[in-house]
């Protein structure tokens, strides 16, 4: 099985931007040691405790310090975007590094409604026209708008010899039906979503229809992932990422707290309800139990590969819960 590796450079307590993002840097680079597949940076905007509001800049650093792993958004937010220069930025990291571009395409803000106003005009008419934006990119992409559209002998300079892999990121049967329309590949976010998902996966795949002959569908699931040596340190450590959560959804969420500082944190009865739902999302345990969790998700969706988002307020039990997942599924 594939594995892949999500980042949304979280921010622990005890360190700056610069310090996320070096180990966003470092995370990379050990995931291409371990054997992942991919790294996919997301995008995020005025958020509290994530450092990447620019996926295209860090992926040009961490294209510089890694030499084989596929690097990519997860996701471009195309809506507050003009696909042109979403294909001219994508282009050129694909002629920096070739054969190793993806695009994720998503349609959230990314941020709070102050955020998207200030980022971008009239957010919500462009989500609604997300069909033609997406159309509009893989034109670019492949140069081949019809004769009479006025983008027909625009180029989205410079062209790779091998271009950007465009995925539609959703969590929905509006995103699955869009990606199939386009012959895209599809990242099912079961992160973000309370629900099982497999029927979105299906209607992608039953209304698949290739862009290029011979394109077969393709799915990615990303599921949050803890994993050390044992369930009880597995546990302990995901205890700051899920007080984070609480604290962000009332509003008081800053960096990612410490292990101490969510052992500390005293829960309402409403918290601890919201604690152990989202708990219940998350795969959390010893390489063992955490591969098989992985397999058999898997094997449900009948996914291609796997993508793990693993947050955590240390960056080095971030990197040993990559490590031995994949020692346990990528020998």
């Amino acid at each position: 099985m594939k594995l892949s590796i999500l980042d949304q450079s979280p921010i622990a307590s005890n360190q700056t931007s610069q310090d996320a993002l070096m180990s966003s840097m470092r995370l990379a680079h050990a995931g291409e040691q371990f054997g992942y597949s991919r790294y996919w940076i997301a995008e995020h905007h005025d958020l509290p405790g994530l450092a990447c509001s620019a996926p295209e800049v860090m992926l040009s650093f961490i294209g510089a310090h890694t030499k084989k792993i596929r690097i990519g958004a997860g996701a471009v937010l195309l809506p507050h975007y003009k696909p042109y220069k979403v294909a001219e930025i994508y282009n050129m990291l694909a002629t920096l590094f070739p054969n190793r571009i993806d695009v994720g395409i998503g349609r959230s803000p990314g941020g709070s409604a102050e955020a998207t106003n200030a980022l971008s005009d009239n957010f919500l008419q462009q989500v609604f026209k997300m069909p033609e934006l997406v159309q509009e990119l893989l034109h670019f992409f492949h140069q081949d708008f019809p004769s009479d559209n006025e983008f027909s002998k625009v180029t989205a300079s410079p062209l790779p010899e091998v271009l950007p892999i465009p995925w539609m990121l959703g969590t929905s049967m509006k995103s699955a039906i869009l990606a199939a329309k386009y012959g895209l590949a599809y990242a099912f976010g079961q992160f973000m979503s309370d629900q099982d998902g497999t029927a979105i996966v299906q209607a992608y795949r039953e209304n698949f229809q290739p862009r290029i002959p011979g394109q077969a569908a393709q799915v990615i699931v990303t599921v949050p992932v803890i994993c050390a040596g044992s369930s009880d340190k597995a546990e302990e450590i995901a205890l700051s990422n899920l007080v984070w959560q609480l604290l962000i959804a009332k509003g008081e969420g800053k960096n990612v707290p410490s292990i101490d500082t969510a052992k500390n944190y005293a829960m309402s009865d409403k918290e601890s309800e919201q604690f152990n739902a989202m708990k219940k999302r998350m795969i959390i345990g010893n390489p063992k139990e955490v591969s098989l969790a992985l397999l058999d998700m898997a094997k449900h969706y009948e996914a291609d590969e796997m993508m793990i988002l693993t947050i955590t307020h240390s960056p080095e039990d971030r990197i040993e819960s990559y490590r031995l997942i994949a020692e346990e599924l990528l020998k």
